[in-house]
């Protein structure tokens, strides 16, 4: 079968960020699938530039293990400004146009299904038309739920004219789509509401590429005795970032040297979390820029920090827990819910999000167990991510998905 998905933010594993359609596409290669990825070609993780087009190319293909990449020359934004709005325009416009005619030039064949990844609305309006013009079924994937997660971080207003806009848009897209992929059965209850058929969901979360992290799973402490907590992954806003720096103080201001925190990423918080530690004094705390996928178990640590915002809903599906899972480093896990990934894997300690002396007791709880206690944590994480995250697992369950719908 020949499957083309649309994901304006796809990458492959020398770029940092989510692997996921990359990690997918691998594996239905295997199985005898041809698949083609639409991304830009605009880098959108740490410093966003240009990586894939020379100058004056509008669109290139390149074959990267197997996988079509066609990468598409979007208009480049720093901010999260009206240069963003503009970025994914282009590539709604560019996705949809080359889409259809790829194939009248051979560099593609025609596609028998077609799948629109979000969280941006544009492609999966692009992937709708595509599958019009082609005549096939189109998927829609929602990665991220636009406009409400844009209105749980106050990004957005409730009944602002955008958001009815995008309320009329998001309708629109998920009942002409003939299946609906979720990343957490948490997006359930709100496609409901929405009037969406519950037979047309299905969940299918982010996975991990576990061969990555077969030569990193020592778990030894680096020479010093410096117990390192990582934090990877987007510096952004629905995270309880000034509460990881607040913890940091806490542990600091208790005499704790040899724990260290380490931010590896980037977002729109950064600049604010590097000026807020220094005026906290802190000593115990490093920024590290976004590295990509493939060097992700070269770089994790002691321990994995998994913090979301008090009384945000996650509709999605974290790529740095499965990192910290996969690496067989436990988990310091702070959320609103008493159902956590942690509880349910027992592979680290579980808080209740917004509470900063709680998490820093954990921390050092977690410093001061033996090192076999904490090993114990990374095994059962790990046992946890290759019997219900494993790539392999999660494409059968996406490959299942496809056939139901061309059938």
């Amino acid at each position: 079968m020949n499957i083309w998905i649309l994901n304006h933010y796809a990458i492959t594993p020398d770029m940092p960020g989510s692997t996921r359609h990359y990690d997918f596409g691998k594996e239905l290669l295997k199985r005898g699938h041809e698949v083609t990825i639409f991304a830009s070609s605009f880098l959108h993780h740490g410093e966003r530039k240009e990586l894939k087009l020379l100058e004056g190319e509008k669109w290139k293909m390149e074959n990267v293990d197997g996988i079509n990449f066609v990468w598409l020359k979007t208009f480049s934004y720093q901010k999260n400004n009206w240069r963003r709005i503009i970025n994914m325009l282009f590539y709604m416009h560019r996705s949809y146009w080359l889409g259809k005619s790829i194939t009248q030039t051979n560099h593609l064949n025609k596609p028998d299904i077609i799948i629109g990844s979000s969280p941006q609305l544009l492609s999966l309006l692009s992937s709708y038309w595509l599958a019009k013009h082609y005549r096939v079924k189109y998927i829609a994937e929602l990665r991220d739920l636009w406009p409400q997660n844009l209105i749980d971080i106050g990004e957005l207003r409730k009944n602002s004219s955008i958001a009815r806009i995008l309320r009329l848009l998001e309708k629109y897209l998920y009942k002409h789509a003939a299946k609906i992929i979720l990343l957490s059965p948490a997006a359930k209850s709100y496609l409901t509401s929405l009037g969406i058929n519950q037979n047309n969901l299905c969940v299918i979360p982010n996975g991990v590429d576990l061969s990555l992290y077969n030569n990193n799973l020592d778990n030894k402490q680096e020479k010093g005795n410096i117990f390192k907590i990582m934090y990877t992954g987007t510096l952004g806003v629905f995270y309880e970032l000034d509460q990881l720096l607040k913890t940091a103080k806490i542990v600091q201001d208790k005499g704790y040297k040899d724990i260290k925190f380490i931010f590896v990423g980037s977002g729109v918080k950064k600049l604010e979390l590097i000026e807020k530690s220094k005026e906290l004094k802190l000593k115990n705390i490093q920024f590290v820029n976004p590295v990509p996928k493939i060097k992700m178990p070269s770089v994790l640590k002691d321990a994995g920090a998994f913090l979301l915002k008090r009384n945000k809903i996650f509709y999605g599906s974290s790529n740095k827990l499965m990192d910290y899972m996969a690496s067989k480093k436990p988990v310091i896990f702070s959320t609103s819910t008493n159902d956590s990934v942690a509880q349910k894997a027992e592979c680290g300690l579980s808080v209740t999000s917004g509470k900063a002396e709680d998490f820093a007791k954990s921390i050092i709880n977690l410093y001061k167990m033996s090192p076999k206690q904490r090993a114990k944590m990374g095994q059962n994480g790990r046992r946890y991510v290759e019997k219900y995250y494993n790539i392999p697992v999660l494409a059968t369950k996406l490959e299942e998905v496809i056939h139901e719908t061309t059938n």
